[in-house]
């Protein structure tokens, strides 16, 4: 994701009808589905819920593209490290370059 245009954020709505901004972080595609990850932008980051917010990208039945939440543990855990690596190893290399 390009940090030229500043960041990209969007309402969800949960199950209890509450809504929540979120700043969206990066993208990935990963066992054929597609994964989000996210930080609460309406949070202070010492909050103690604050943190990344990983989300899988499916479509409904109208082919519009809804996020849901990933329930089972070892896929949320292999994604979450998929995302360290990928949005760590960026923050690396662009240190590296500087």
């Amino acid at each position: 994701m390009s940090d030229d245009f500043g960041s990209d954020f969007i309402t969800i709505v949960d199950d209890d009808g509450q809504e929540f901004e979120l700043e969206v972080i990066e993208s990935m595609d990963y066992n054929g589905k597609t994964y989000m990850s996210f930080l609460p932008a309406d949070m202070k980051e010492d909050d103690p819920d604050y943190g990344f917010i990983l989300l899988r990208v499916v479509e409904d039945e109208n082919g519009d593209e809804v996020f849901e939440s990933i329930d089972d543990e070892d896929e949320l855990q292999d994604v979450y490290e998929r995302f360290m690596v990928l949005l760590y190893d960026d923050e690396d290399e662009e240190d590296a370059e500087e």
